[in-house]
């Protein structure tokens, strides 16, 4: 078995250096030689090889050389050596280097001191060690605190050695005697260490009879003492309020470091609200003022853990987090904004949306490549500061109005939509947003905000001055009719002769699977796919030629139909409104003339492709309608259309809620918890702050926070056996899954009546995992047990196995190696993935990225589509992302979106697509889409596993 080593040397194996040449190097007397033949030596033992006749080479020639070099390599090499027998006893050469190890302490040169003082803490050998006490001490009174610091250490080594209090049993009363006169400070910070580690009692002592000296202490003792202050307060919990004191008087120091420091042993010891305050604080003056980003983020991180538990102290704080917007980076941005939006209440809601508005506008100076970005973040962050709070909407809904002709299509498209939500919610608004949309029409550039607007426009000019602004306003961006003219017809019908062969053939070449609203797969020629294409955009200026028009001459149909629709609408309105019939049948004429002009261009060979039949169906309903009017008809297209997105909204807000309420978890006492009566307690003595903890604590006792998170009958689902119960070596594993590491704790029984001799527990590991320790020989007494611990390291959300054996020798006979192999143990994803969500335009993007998908069929005796869909979230732990009104009704078929987020930020994209077959069956397809391979086989490999469910 490998030993474990101390130092890392990188060592080139294809060059390996050969026993005789190092020998023949180290007995020469060149001293570069000598180096590079002791470095050679050193790597060769690190490699795992032995050279035991190098030695007394070096004991004769490389031992007396007074270059520091060579003794400091020297000391690397009597590091790594084996100074112990078979049966741990000291080797009798080692005597030899004593000598030159006392020497090497009372060396002139404080270089020479200080490297050798540090070998001695990595000594276990205490024969060794023993006749060196005399000068390790001695040197805690040396004038270079390089020797001072190192001998200190050296101290603590020998102290915490098997034997140690019986070889220096008087170390802590030196060590603090020297901690009392001694001036450097990594020098005292070491002896500090040395009496938290070995005589906690002293370290304390000495904490108070200097308590008003420690801000004045260097940055490692301040580290150091808040380490004690946790280790204390952990194991008594009654003396909390003196310690808390000294972390606040901390929060002054001038190391930034140390300031982080105590704002997060704050935050774990305390819950007093003063505490809280001061460690927020802390963590907003240090998100100001550190310039590097990931700090930044590690302290968002922590204000995003106190706001979930201390929210109330955290609201005091939001526009100091706001700040933080200063950064151009996109992720402390996109974080700030997070948690700021967590953090709005009625008081600070104007403050906010005030910050928000200011940012909005810095974004229209092209300074920054990734304003755009940065725009439609804040734009979704105030939309959801309107939908909570109303009342502010009419203060930033006419600015955020000006970007609808942002050149960024998803943040004109996030705009379009908050202004779409915020008139249907906000009926006050309703005049001064439409007069505003019709003024500014004509600058929107691209066709998905052209559609909205329109919608919008079609539904909420109610008014006689804003139905005819309506409609005059489409005419001028569609311009003067026909779209073209006879001629340019006759040029682009001789134009597209010889294309209309390459066309065809792309419509049948380049058929691909295109991806519905509801997440299925509809095969679609590139020539008709208007609708999935990129967004379009009008370019070059718009003042010559209007926004629709242009659009429209590109061959976006869906917007022309879109276009005929928003005028019936109008027109219907229109009659009701318009006491002139003639006024009505002239509007109406000129809408039937769009239309018609319309079908003509799709039906012309001035585009490259004709109009496709979706569209045309649509256009043709919309003149239909307009030539033949019923009550019913002008019901549907005047009412329901809005009944249906007020329903949407309605649906949107009661999901919302339910999430909040089950986020909300109450956590209960148990009814025989006892309780403590905050008023009749004594308060002698106490500060405020003590007091404020105390209450703290026992409202916490009160309300159940302190009860256990994992339930100990939960425990028994984590233990896995290893091995069989008529195995000599009985073996289980608990098994803990933290978020980037897996501890395996295995409990190793021995049921043979012999003593188990170099019993080792040998691991592998299939996937993503990584032994991090290397295993270790253990000695098992008869029916005796042991625990041995692995840990292992996750890198990426994939099924990974464990598997391994553990072989032993018997004291009967020590030649043999007895091997029993140990049963697999498989990681479960679902331990490594959380439900989440994300928009709709969010997942389709990532469904057409995102490159590796694994299909399963459905095969399974569930016969309710719905029941099925449930199965398959709570078998994936995913979240469904198709809302639950959406789902309802009975119609044979079912279609539904999931998501989840694994730890380590990879997403996994679900599609359930199912059907009812006649003989009450289900069949259909579960598509996983990810990033990464690992995940996409992993759950197709879970969901067929558990996809059968019960009958």
């Amino acid at each position: 078995m490998e030993k474990s080593c101390t130092l890392i040397v990188h060592f080139d194996k294809g060059t390996p250096a050969l026993a005789n040449e190092i020998k023949e190097a180290l007995e020469g007397n060149d001293v570069a030689s000598k180096i590079e033949a002791l470095k050679k030596a050193i790597m060769v033992l690190n490699n795992g090889e032995t050279i035991p006749q190098l030695f007394i080479t070096i004991i004769r020639y490389v031992l007396p050389s007074e270059d520091h070099t060579i003794q400091r390599l020297l000391l690397l090499y009597l590091e790594i050596i084996d100074k112990t027998d078979s049966r741990g006893k000291v080797l009798p050469e080692m005597i030899l280097i004593c000598q030159n190890l006392r020497n090497n302490l009372q060396h002139p040169n404080e270089y020479i001191r200080g490297v050798t003082l540090r070998f001695l803490c990595r000594l276990n050998e205490s024969e060794i060690v023993e006749p060196l006490i005399p000068s390790i001490l001695s040197n805690l009174e040396h004038r270079h605190p390089f020797v001072r610091r190192n001998a200190v250490l050296a101290v603590m080594s020998i102290y915490n050695l098997p034997n140690g209090e019986h070889l220096l049993d008087s170390a802590p009363e030196i060590v603090e005697k020297f901690l009392s006169t001694e001036q450097d400070p990594s020098s005292k910070r070491n002896a500090f260490l040395m009496l938290f580690s070995c005589a906690q009692d002293r370290a304390i002592s000495f904490l108070f009879s200097n308590i008003d000296k420690i801000l004045d202490w260097g940055e490692q003792l301040q580290m150091v003492v808040l380490e004690l202050i946790r280790k204390v307060c952990r194991s008594n919990k009654s003396e909390k309020g003196k310690y808390i004191t000294i972390i606040i008087s901390l929060l002054n120091a001038p190391s930034t470091a140390v300031i982080y420091e105590c704002a997060s042993t704050l935050v774990s010891l305390s819950s007093a609200p003063t505490a809280i305050r001061a460690a927020a604080s802390t963590y907003c003056q240090l998100l100001l003022s550190q310039s590097d980003n990931n700090v930044k983020l590690i302290v968002l991180d922590r204000l995003n853990e106190l706001k979930s538990s201390h929210r109330e102290i955290m609201v005091e704080m939001v526009m100091d987090v706001l700040r933080a917007l200063s950064s151009p980076n996109l992720d402390i941005r996109r974080k700030t904004i997070d948690i700021s939006l967590e953090l709005i209440t009625p008081r600070n809601i104007d403050q906010v949306v005030m910050t928000l508005k200011k940012e909005v506008v810095k974004t229209q100076s092209g300074e920054h490549e990734k304003n755009g970005e940065y725009r439609q973040m804040l734009v979704q962050a105030i939309h959801s500061c309107a939908i909570k709070f109303p009342e502010v909407a009419s203060t930033v809904v006419h600015l955020l109005m000006d970007f609808l002709g942002d050149s960024n299509v998803a943040s004109a498209m996030d705009v379009v939509v908050f202004v779409r939500e915020i008139i249907e919610t906000n009926p006050k608004l309703r005049i001064s947003i439409i007069t505003r949309l019709l003024d500014t029409f004509y600058q929107i550039r691209s066709a998905r905000v052209c559609s909205c607007a329109l919608w919008i426009i079609g539904e909420y000019c109610l008014s006689l001055s804003e139905v005819e602004s309506g409609i005059a306003s489409i005419k001028q961006c569609l311009g003067d009719l026909p779209f073209y003219t006879a001629a340019e017809e006759g040029e682009g019908h001789d134009a597209s002769k010889t294309a209309t062969q390459q066309v065809s053939s792309t419509t049948v070449s380049s058929r691909r699977p295109a991806i519905l609203a509801d997440g299925t797969y509809a095969t679609q020629s590139a020539a008709l796919e208007t609708a999935m294409s990129p967004p379009t955009l009008v370019q070059g200026s718009l003042s010559s030629v209007g926004n629709l028009r242009s659009l429209i001459l590109s061959g976006d149909f869906f917007l022309a139909a879109v276009v005929s629709c928003t005028l019936t609408k109008l027109v219907l309105r229109l009659e009701e409104v318009q006491s002139s019939k003639a006024e009505v049948n002239k509007a109406n004429s000129q809408a039937l003339l769009i239309m018609v002009s319309i079908l003509q261009l799709g039906q012309s060979s001035v585009l490259p492709h004709p109009i496709d039949s979706d569209s045309h169906d649509r256009i043709v309903l919309c003149i239909r309608l307009l030539c033949n009017t019923g009550d019913e008809i002008r019901k549907i297209w005047l009412e329901s259309c809005r009944q249906s997105f007020v329903k949407m909204l309605a649906d949107k807000q009661r999901r919302e809620t339910e999430e909040i309420k089950a986020k909300a978890q109450i956590s209960n006492a148990q009814p025989d918890d006892l309780i403590d009566f905050y008023h009749l307690k004594s308060r002698k003595g106490m500060s405020q702050l003590e007091l404020e903890d105390e209450v703290q604590d026992d409202l916490k006792r009160a309300t159940g926070e302190f009860t256990k998170d994992a339930d100990d009958a939960n425990k028994l689902n984590r233990i896995l056996q290893l091995t069989g119960f008529s195995d000599p070596v009985y073996a289980e594993a608990y098994v803990t899954v933290h978020h980037y590491d897996i501890v395996l704790d295995v409990t190793v029984i021995n049921r043979t009546k012999e003593t188990l001799q170099n019993l080792c527990l040998e691991l592998a590991t299939m996937g993503d995992l990584k032994l991090v320790e290397r295993p270790q020989n253990y000695t098992l007494a008869p029916e005796s047990s042991k625990q041995i611990k692995a840990n292992i390291k996750v890198s990426s959300t994939e099924t990974g196995v464990i598997f391994g054996n553990i072989v032993y020798e018997t004291s009967s006979n020590v030649l043999e190696r007895t091997v029993i192999v140990l049963n697999d143990i498989h990681i479960d994803i679902m331990d490594y993935i959380s439900p989440a969500s994300c928009a709709d335009v969010a997942f389709r993007t990532m469904w057409a990225e995102f490159e590796w998908e694994n299909k399963v069929a459905v095969n399974t005796v569930i016969q309710d589509e719905r029941d099925f869909l449930n199965h398959i979230i709570k078998s994936t732990n995913m979240k469904c992302l198709t809302p639950p009104s959406a789902l309802e009704g009975e119609c044979g078929f079912l279609a539904a979106n999931l998501y989840a987020k694994s730890v380590f930020g990879e997403d996994a994209l679900v599609n359930v697509s199912i059907e009812k077959q006649a003989d009450g069956k289900l069949s259909g397809y579960i598509r996983i889409r990810s990033k990464t391979q690992g995940i996409a086989l992993s759950l197709g490999d879970k969901i067929t596993l558990k996809q059968k469910g019960t009958a």
